[in-house]
Order: C-alpha cells, then structure tokens, then sequence
C-alpha cells in the first residue's frame, strides 16, 4: 500500500471474496489508530462487497453487503453505481471474474520477490483471452503495476522474434 498521501487517499468500494474479507474483518476494524491506522480507518468507512453464495454468512464489519446469487447481475449494478471498485486478494473469487470476463481492468502488481509456489493468478483450464496494455507505473521498492483491459477478438499467439 501506499503512505497516507497516496492514491489509496480515495479508496473505492472493495470487492472481496469470503476468505479474504474473513481476514480483513478481523483485523483492520481494531486498528483504526497508530501507524496503520489510516488504512484502517478507510476500509471502515469504505463500501465492501463480500462475495459468497451463503446468504446466512454473519457480515458484522460496517458498510458490508453480500453478493453472490446473480454475479452478472450483481456487477452490472456495481459498475452502475461506483466508478471504480477493487478486489484485493481473493484469488478464488478472482478466477471466477477472469472466466466469466466479468472485469473491465485487471491490475497486476509484480513484485521483486520468488517464492516459488503459491496459487497462479491465471489457473491451469482459464479461458483463454486478449488483453489490452492500459499502463505500467513503477512503485515502491521495484514493485510493478501492469493494467490491463479485456481485448476482443479471437486470441492470437505470436513469437519473441524480430
């Protein structure tokens, strides 16, 4: 994340999925105050949809609304009521944005560090697709920010030769 007088200033409505809001709800509404704080403060003041298909799942974090029984639906109301909306996390919930194309940018953060394993952003049996390159922007520490756009058309592959 960014300090205090960064772009996460003006956060949008977080998307999340079921894991990761259990995550985010036990720990950042009791650390409103001292050096996080800030970041705290403004996941609790910010919109958060919480993707599950159990309408039951007790959601106690303020400002949280559940989604899960129509996501076609659910994010065509999004979109028409939030410019922006971000998922953080939640790579399940994301597999099923990227193979329903229910995204309109996809951020990439790729960071200086190897850990070998770990879940895959694009899984084995993922549609294929085309993308469009929206941006790079350069972060802290050799951090990378890559946004992409769904591209149409049929998916062409090509070769790294000159």
């Amino acid at each position: 994340m960014r300090s205090e007088g960064g772009s996460w200033r003006a956060c949008p409505p977080l998307l999340l999925g079921r894991r990761t809001y259990d995550i985010f709800a036990g720990y950042w509404p009791q650390h409103t105050t001292g050096p996080e704080g800030w970041i705290g403060q403004l996941f609790d003041r910010v919109p958060k949809y919480v993707a599950s298909r159990n309408p039951g799942i007790p959601l106690d974090w303020q400002g949280s609304t559940r989604i899960g029984d129509d996501l076609d639906a659910e994010m065509q109301w999004l979109r028409a009521h939030h410019q922006d909306v971000h998922v953080i996390g939640s790579i399940d919930f994301v597999h099923t944005l990227l193979d329903a194309q229910l995204f309109d940018v996809l951020q990439l953060w790729v960071y200086p560090l190897v850990l070998g394993q770990g879940k895959k952003v694009f899984p084995d049996g993922l549609a294929p697709g085309n993308l469009t390159l929206l941006g790079v922007e350069a972060g802290d520490n050799g951090a990378v920010s890559l946004r992409y756009a769904p591209a149409a058309g049929a998916v062409r592959t090509g070769t790294m030769e000159s």
